[in-house]
């Protein structure tokens, strides 16, 4: 979830929007907000999920590919 919360926070510090206005317009806390962009804190996947959106980005999951190295036959 890191790669995630990094584009998160890149997202909100591009917007131009103060964190104040973003966490009221999510519906989240402004201080858990604050611990975020600072790297204190995570968010539940339901706030990443809003915050995402609210920021017009897109989450997306697949599956990952063979991590040991062998290729596939």
């Amino acid at each position: 979830m890191t790669l995630i919360l990094k584009a998160i926070r890149r997202a909100i510090r591009e917007s131009g929007q103060s964190r104040y206005a973003i966490a009221k317009a999510v519906g989240i806390d402004q201080g858990h907000l604050s611990k975020l962009m600072k790297g204190r804190a995570g968010l539940s996947l339901e706030s990443v999920e809003k915050l995402a959106e609210f920021l017009d980005l897109e989450i997306i999951v697949q599956k990952k590919g063979r991590t040991n190295g062998k290729h596939q036959s």
